[in-house]
């Protein structure tokens, strides 16, 4: 009893960052404990790590798998991984506080600021009615992409399993978690247009954000209103929409250049079209494939990498150090070359707090994923002498996956040995939760009023 209230003592003292991390620590390890039970595999049970390996990359969204999930796992054992995959799409916090709303328990301030900073960018007049909207978009959403792969998949896979493989998908697809009950992911449905344009669509709205979708919604309900009484866009959801609209289009074109002669060779048009959209959309959030990434030249593949860095947008299901976090870490060069002591976009001008922040998440997600390859190389590589000479590439794809939550692979996730799949887990957690939110837990409480010294300049350059 007085270890149960010495828990309970720490939870309450924890700091919200602290708080957050705990949530989906806890959720990984129920989730991994589940995943190891006899009646979760076909066969043999799970070994702790594997299981512990596929709770995170259900709860980070990522689709990273040591295991094959539809013919390795049980029915029972898919579910748990669709149950951690519903939750970290929708975040924890999302969860915990619609719970505390539906049992008329107020939020402490604790839980505002968790809201508040993985939900919104800007107060809303009832954050309530928001984590409820966000439960009936999701709904929506969900259901009308199950409706339309039933549509394929029913005629393949006959009517129970193909509703089943529908709903499966259709949530994996718009958590951006990437989990497939196919070994093959969507190789099969390559040329399928309804395939396609469903998880495509699952994908970008699982990755723009709940906040963005919001909006969206309030523009198309006002639609009829004169201009000058239409709510605007915010400059949230216009960077949002801009960086992800160039990120698409940019890696559909590189991937149709790079690989014409190559992996598409062959291809008809239309099956190369969807080809080259499909991958330049999942690969920045989702971690489906519809063709085998080994078949890309290595400039695509370094191409993806990037796409992967970026990831998804603030407030959505996805990781990386975020759309926004790009297009201001773009902003601030440009309008420093301009001679600008400002960063502005879209004739709005950016605080300072914010592009520090920004500057920071980039830089520090730099440098955790080098430190983390670096680990790397040096767990699964122990004979330096005998390289491959595309393994240094393999490793950097899957770190930049891992951390970016996309779940795409070009090979290495097979060959991990224990230490590998460590470092991979932890950088699958710190993606989802957030570099800047771990960092915080880490570090504790953030002191009110630093000291501050003399000036003194230095040289750069």
């Amino acid at each position: 009893m007085m270890n149960n209230f010495r828990v309970i003592k720490i939870m309450q003292t924890m700091s919200p960052a602290q708080a957050l991390a705990f949530y989906y620590a806890a959720a990984i390890l129920i989730g991994s404990a589940l995943l190891a039970t006899p009646w979760a595999a076909n066969g043999s049970p799970l070994s702790f790590l594997d299981a512990l390996f596929t709770a995170t990359s259900a709860q980070c969204v990522t689709g990273l798998i040591v295991v094959d999930t539809g013919t390795r796992l049980t029915l029972f054992g898919q579910c748990v991984v669709l149950a951690l995959i519903q939750i970290g799409g929708l975040g924890i916090t999302t969860f915990s506080v619609y719970l505390f709303i539906y049992l008329r328990v107020g939020v402490s301030g604790r839980g505002r600021w968790i809201i508040n900073e993985t939900l919104m960018h800007s107060p809303v007049s009832s954050w309530q009615e928001l984590i409820k909207g966000i439960f009936v978009v999701t709904l929506v959403i969900e259901t009308a992409g199950t409706i339309l792969l039933a549509f394929a998949f029913v005629p393949e896979l006959g009517f129970w399993q193909g509703i089943y493989s529908a709903v499966f998908h259709s949530i994996s697809a718009f958590c951006n978690a990437g989990f497939s009950l196919f070994p093959d992911s969507l190789v099969g449905f390559r040329d399928n247009a309804l395939v396609n344009l469903t998880v495509m669509g699952l994908i970008i709205f699982g990755g723009i954000g709940f906040l963005v979708i919001r909006e969206l919604v309030q523009v198309g309900r006002n639609r009829t209103l004169k201009r000058s009484e239409r709510p605007r866009l915010s400059l949230h959801t216009r960077i949002v929409l801009v960086m992800t609209l160039f990120l698409i289009i940019y890696g559909a074109v590189m991937i149709g250049w790079l690989e014409s002669d190559k992996a598409l060779a062959g291809m008809p048009f239309m099956e190369g079209f969807w080809t080259s959209l499909f991958q330049s959309v999942t690969a920045r959030t989702a971690g489906f494939n519809t063709i085998d990434l080994n078949a890309f030249r290595a400039p695509t593949v370094f191409m993806f990498i990037f796409l992967m860095f970026v990831g998804a947008s603030p407030g959505s299901a996805g990781g990386g150090v975020k759309t926004t976090s790009m297009a201001l870490f773009l902003a601030i060069f440009y309008n420093r070359l301009k001679g600008s002591p400002h960063t502005s976009l879209f004739h709005r001008t950016i605080p300072d707090e914010m592009i520090t922040k920004a500057l920071a998440l980039v830089l520090l997600a730099i440098i955790l994923i080098g430190i983390a390859l670096f680990g790397l190389m040096i767990v699964q590589s122990p004979d330096l002498a005998h390289e491959d000479p595309r393994e240094f590439l393999g490793y950097a794809f899957e770190a930049f996956s891992a951390f970016g939550t996309v779940g795409l692979s070009i090979g290495a996730t097979a060959k991990l040995n224990a230490p590998g799949k460590m470092i991979i887990i932890m950088l699958m957690f710190v993606g989802r939760v957030g570099l800047l939110t771990m960092a915080f837990a880490i570090a504790g409480k953030t002191r009110r009023f630093a000291t501050r010294y003399a000036e003194e300049n230095i040289m750069i350059g």
